[in-house]
């Protein structure tokens, strides 16, 4: 069975919260400088990362199996050899939490293996997208 995603723009639209996996503390940082957009825009955002105790003036949590608050996106800025443990993450996080976030890679980073367990977890996956293009296009 092949999920449908919802329109990037209704996602988008009605997400509040994001999940920045990966989220560096480094302002020079592509992920750094594309949160602070999100929150510009009015997401909250919460960093995964086991670095940081803190990103952008939020605190950071080591991942996302230990994120119990509710989150509508799963923006992931990691490198694609490690995208499929993110999206077991992800599943583990939305078998605890009975929520479907959405999960987001940037451009270049995708895997089929990380496409192929969000399906078979029910979760929508948006591949190869940067999340701040797409909040310019509404």
């Amino acid at each position: 069975m092949v999920m449908q995603v919802p329109a990037i723009p209704t996602i988008l639209r009605e997400a509040e919260v994001i999940a920045v996996v990966g989220l560096s503390g480094r302002p020079q940082r592509t992920s750094h400088r594309i949160a602070q957009k999100l929150q510009q825009a009015g997401y909250r955002i919460i960093p995964v990362n086991p670095n940081y105790d803190e990103v952008l003036g939020v605190p950071s949590v080591p991942s996302l199996r230990e994120l119990d608050e509710a989150v509508d996106i799963v923006n992931v800025f990691r490198a694609s050899e490690h995208t499929a443990g993110v999206v077991r993450d992800a599943e583990a996080y939305a078998r605890k939490n009975d929520r479907r976030p959405v999960i987001w890679t940037q451009l270049d980073v995708s895997s089929p293996e990380a496409e192929t367990l969000a399906a078979e977890a029910d979760l929508p996956y948006i591949r190869n997208r940067c999340i701040a293009v797409e909040l310019g296009k509404l």
